[in-house]
């Protein structure tokens, strides 16, 4: 098997200790192998990297478990060319599994150039990641803390989001503020809705009468303050986000004008796979990468369903919210997409298939530095003409077995 790397070293990381083997050629012309174990502390991270540098490694891999790895790498990756791997890559001969083991076999694996590395994006970007997913995590904290008073308000019999649009809307935040302090009357609390809400002023009375104790008024109290503190812990967020993102801001716009994408999405989307698409060398690269693929799962000239493999939870949750935004839009494209998939597989597969489209337009909008090119819905229909001749038998076929008698007449062209 031919050696692509003559000194490398695999790193068998855990919380607490990294194990470290280093392959290097011998004076015989073989090769020379060495086992050492290191803390993971900062100071232990030192040793490990002046032992490195003593053996002349050029290059590092290490497993990508948990988080480990990340200060190993930080560390490290100014001196040696670092890389990741997915551990699911790496597993051993069953029935021999320790540390030392797997370093040693990572290593063998690493020499030969047996695995793929994982994308890992520079400092900058890292950055922006972390703070957007802390962002989306906070978002979907405060989502569970809205429900949480809406729960709290049905427990009381105050059904005010059967009137009310936004449990906290204006008029609504009012109205609790009102039941928190003490007024239960209905007449009174509906008098402090406004807008357009005041049409619905009788529905609101009906409404607002319930048994809202002071152990509800606790309660959303509380939840209410907790919503208050998440919209100010997003809104810096954001504006740290702003700051960050002001160097890539033609790549948010051309991001922005896919469908389904909005500025946050395309905040998102950039974290996750940089503005370079050179790193992945096409779109279906992209699209594995991502874990948006079936899965190929083929044995005696027979494929087998198989289901994507796992990916960024991240990145995968905002395309299928954007996939999800996409179907609600009218002439598009991926919404056409959406629904001729749904009639044959079904709406959670449809959905996953048009995230993957709107990932593969990210990826070219990016690489060509062009805004988004909408095919509209009638794309399918008239890509060709023998498909335009087939869908139009199909369509007559169907009406005359409801009994109907077609005849088609093309439409006068526009003058």
């Amino acid at each position: 098997m031919n050696r692509l790397i003559e000194r490398c070293a695999m790193l068998d990381i855990h919380k607490s200790q990294i194990t470290a083997c280093v392959r290097v050629p011998d004076d015989a012309g073989g090769r020379r192998q060495q086992i050492r174990e290191f803390q993971s502390t900062t100071s232990g991270l030192l040793l490990l990297a002046d032992w490195l540098r003593s053996w002349a490694v050029t290059v590092v891999g290490m497993e990508s478990t948990g988080v480990y790895w990340r200060a190993v790498f930080y560390l490290l990756e100014g001196e040696f060319e670092c890389r990741l791997y997915n551990a699911r890559h790496l597993r051993h001969v069953p029935g021999r599994k320790s540390d030392v083991q797997d370093a040693e076999w990572g290593c063998q694996l690493v020499e030969h150039g047996l695995v793929r590395t994982s994308f890992v994006p520079p400092r900058p970007l890292r950055e922006l990641r972390d703070l957007v997913r802390y962002r989306k995590a906070k978002i979907q904290e405060r989502t569970r803390e809205v429900q949480r008073v809406e729960k709290t308000l049905q427990d009381a019999g105050i059904k005010l989001s059967s009137v009310a649009s936004e449990v906290l809307g204006v008029s609504a935040r009012r109205m609790l503020d009102a039941l928190i302090s003490g007024t239960h009357d209905p007449e009174i609390l509906a008098e402090l809705a406004k807008g357009s809400l005041r049409r619905k002023i009788p529905a609101l009375r009906e409404a607002l009468q319930g048994r809202f104790t002071g152990h509800h008024a606790l309660l959303i109290g509380q939840m209410l303050a907790q919503i208050d503190f998440l919209d100010e812990t997003i809104a810096t967020l954001s504006e740290r986000v702003e700051e960050l993102t002001r160097p890539f801001s033609r790549e948010i716009e051309l991001l922005d004008t896919i469908p389904g994408i909005d500025k946050r999405a395309a905040e998102m989307l950039l974290a996750e796979i940089g503005p370079d698409m050179t790193q992945f060398p096409t779109e279906h690269h992209l699209a594995s990468w991502a874990g948006l693929c079936p899965g190929q799962r083929e044995s005696g000239g027979k494929k087998h369903s198989a289901a994507t493999r796992k990916g960024s939870k991240w990145l995968r949750g905002t395309l299928t919210e954007s996939a999800k935004a996409v179907v609600r839009t009218k002439g598009t494209y991926l919404s056409a997409r959406y629904h001729r998939i749904k009639s044959r597989r079904g709406h959670a597969k449809a959905t996953i298939a048009t995230g993957h489209k709107i990932l593969t337009a990210a990826y070219h909008v990016l690489s060509r530095g062009v805004p988004y090119n909408e095919l509209g819905e009638e794309f399918f229909y008239r890509r060709d003409t023998e498909n335009t001749e087939r869908y139009r038998r199909r369509l007559v076929k169907q009406l005359e077995r409801l009994g109907h008698q077609v005849t088609l007449e093309p439409l006068p062209e526009a003058a």
